[in-house]
């Protein structure tokens, strides 16, 4: 399992981190989980609560086939349901040449918090790509 830790953002109600991540993906089944804390310096991290990034409606975007399309045009909207951590509809999006999808996601555990995420797949040489993975 891989583990990655943004940087602190320190006397903020509303942080914005805006940090670029790149993850080793095996299984496209199994959901990214996102875990939120608070930082304690005398104490240990307070859980702020924590969601899951479902990475199948992305893959059949990708799947999908298309070519050159104009940019910020929607591949696919993908609603929130009782199954995905969405807050609010969710779109993949055609953007210089790839599909990215941007989500605000719910936290939960918590009485309340959001996430505002966007995921966008890179092939790596030497990997299966995206066209290859069975959902």
């Amino acid at each position: 399992m891989q583990k990655l830790k943004t940087g602190v953002v320190k006397d903020n109600c509303n942080p914005e981190w805006n940090e670029e991540f790149t993850l080793s993906i095996k299984d496209v089944k199994t959901p990214i989980h996102l875990s939120v804390y608070d930082k304690d310096t005398l104490s240990g991290d307070d859980k702020m609560g924590e969601a899951d990034i479902d990475l199948k409606p992305y893959v059949q975007c990708v799947q999908m086939g298309l070519n050159e399309r104009p940019d910020d045009s929607s591949v696919k909207r993908i609603q929130p349901d009782d199954t995905n951590c969405l807050a609010e509809e969710s779109n993949c999006i055609w953007q210089n040449g790839n599909i990215i999808q941007e989500m605000i996601l719910k936290l939960r555990n918590v009485e309340s918090g959001e996430v505002v995420v966007e995921i966008e797949w890179v092939d790596v040489i030497g990997c299966k790509g995206l066209s290859q993975v069975e959902l």
